[in-house]
């Protein structure tokens, strides 16, 4: 343009060098104006596109724009010419790896941004965006290019068997990451790890770790965890681990109680083995060697079908695995017949029953016994007894087996009580009895007998009987009289008078040696239940 100028203008000192100037100040104008804007930094993934923007920022309308080029600079002091575009010939890949993946967004010179499909690892670096200007010379912007690769992670158990060497049981891989992979392990069991990784020759990085431990059987089934963190993954990638650990078989029977009887039917027994891996074979065996003909033999379980004396022996069991064989022994004894639980549960019960029968009928004589005293005690006649009543006019009439005590004061009325006044003497009807066990009149100061046993006649078993209740009778009548007595004495000793009330009975002696009684009865009557009425203070015997 400078040159065009000058040809159109005619030349002179003057004139040539305003020229000369002019042209120094728009260049300096179009170098500090002049710009080409790029993004610094792109991230992209394999297989992906990306698209790598540039523009030319015009500083003024002297720069003149030739061509531009996209130069991709693998490693430092590598730089391969990939797209290049000229407005009048076109576009050009010279690069072979890009020519299929590379395309300009636009056919124009000022904005020749490009794509890359497909992308590859190895495609990481930095893409210049490089023009060719008039008069200033090239201008240039770079973009950094970061591939990212996510890793392929994995992780597994290793089958192991139980020993005393610590030995890798399980394995963790971040593989073909960029960037380089984090592993780490969480485990209950007290093992460590160790983790390397390798470079791979697109720029990727493989990162390995293993846990170890000393295994033994108890470890098997454990759970390990393997957690891998890496910039790619929105979270940490875990993955959780049964450890596998091989053993030889631990054998244990259970099922026997203690209790086979003679007799006894389906006594069973059990062979339980754990191993890894599972047993092969399980085989049982007797002492002997032989299974007796009443045992029946199922895989791990072992039934006698009726115990007998051939089954008092010891059994074996063996479970055999490909890591070996382990054996576990029983010896089972066999005692004497037992009653059927059931008979003997009846039994029990018919026992339990009879003892709950008999207190219950102990209980009920004792409350008899005591309701019988009792009664006795308030001159009750118990059932089946006749009270004896009557008086002299009866003309010496038989009163029975029993006789009435009565209290009387002296007076003229009859001998048994019922006269016009209680002031008469104390009288005892009662049948007494000599040595043979006749029964006699038995006389005493205070008592009249009535009834005389005809002379001669054998006394009967009840004659007997009935002259011990006369003799007991008797002894209670003197009994009431001492207590009488003796209430008398504490009556007169505090004063006798005034205002103190005299006892129930209150006994008085009269002249001549002759007993007075005074009876001071409350509410002394009683009604029966058969609608008689008897006396309180009497003693019926």
């Amino acid at each position: 343009m400078a040159r065009d100028y000058a040809a159109r203008c005619p030349r002179s000192p003057g004139r040539n060098a305003w020229m000369v100037a002019t042209l120094i100040i728009l260049a300096a104008q179009g170098v500090v104006a002049q710009k080409v804007r790029v993004e610094e930094e792109l991230e992209a993934y394999p297989t992906e596109s990306v698209d790598l923007r540039c523009e030319f920022v015009d500083g003024g309308s002297l720069t003149k724009l030739t061509q531009v080029s996209w130069i991709w600079e693998p490693v430092d002091g590598q730089r391969d010419n990939i797209a290049v575009y000229h407005p009048t010939y076109g576009q050009s890949f010279p690069n072979v790896a890009f020519r299929d993946r590379v395309i300009f967004l636009q056919n124009n010179l000022r904005i020749p941004s490009i794509r890359i499909k497909d992308l590859r690892m190895s495609d990481a670096g930095r893409y210049t965006c490089e023009y060719a200007t008039y008069p200033s010379g090239n201008e240039q912007g770079t973009t950094t290019l970061i591939m990212l690769a996510k890793p392929k992670n994995s992780a597994k158990a290793v089958t192991v068997q139980a020993g005393s060497k610590s030995v890798m049981v399980a394995h963790c891989e971040a593989a073909d990451g960029k960037p380089a992979a984090t592993i780490k392990w969480l485990a209950s069991v007290g093992g460590n790890h160790s983790t390397s990784s390798t470079n791979g020759p697109d720029g990727t990085v493989t990162v390995r770790s293993e846990y170890r431990l000393v295994p033994t059987a108890e470890d098997n089934g454990r759970e390990v965890t393997c957690l891998v963190d890496q910039k790619t993954q929105d979270r940490p990638w875990t993955e959780v681990l049964k450890l596998s650990v091989e053993y030889p078989p631990t054998v244990t029977i259970d099922g026997y109680d203690h209790n086979w009887y003679v007799g006894r039917s389906d006594a069973v027994l059990f062979c339980h083995a754990t191993a890894n891996p599972e047993p092969t074979t399980i085989t049982w065996t007797t002492a002997s060697g032989s299974l007796p003909d009443t045992v029946v033999v199922e895989q791990n379980k072992l039934t006698v079908r009726k115990v007998d004396d051939a089954v008092n022996t010891t059994f074996t069991c063996e479970v055999k695995n490909k890591h070996g064989a382990s054996r576990k022994t029983l010896t089972t004894f066999v005692i004497e017949a037992l009653e059927d639980p059931s008979s003997a549960g009846a039994v029990a019960g018919a026992v339990i029953g009879s003892l709950l029968a008999l207190l219950l009928v102990v209980t009920l004589v004792v409350v008899l016994l005591t309701r019988s005293r009792r009664q006795q005690r308030r001159g009750f006649p118990s059932s089946g007894d006749s009270v004896a009543a009557g008086n002299e006019g009866s003309n010496g009439s038989d009163y029975g087996n029993k006789a009435r005590l009565l209290f009387a004061g002296s007076g003229n009325g009859s001998k048994n009580g019922t006269g016009a006044n209680n002031n008469g003497p104390v009288y005892t009807y009662r049948e007494g009895c000599d040595a043979t066990g006749t029964l006699t009149e038995k006389p005493n100061s205070y008592h009249h007998h009535l009834h005389h046993a005809p002379a001669g006649t054998r006394p009967t078993p009840h004659d007997i009987l009935l002259c011990g209740e006369m003799d007991e009778a008797e002894r209670r009548k003197f009994n009431l009289d001492d207590s009488i007595e003796e209430e008398d004495e504490r009556y007169n000793r505090f004063g006798g008078g005034g205002n103190a009330l005299p006892p129930a009975y209150h006994a008085h002696r009269g002249h001549g040696g002759e007993a007075e009684m005074d009876v001071y009865l409350d509410d002394d009557m009683e009604s029966q239940r058969d609608g008689s009425v008897i006396s309180r203070t009497a003693i019926y015997v």
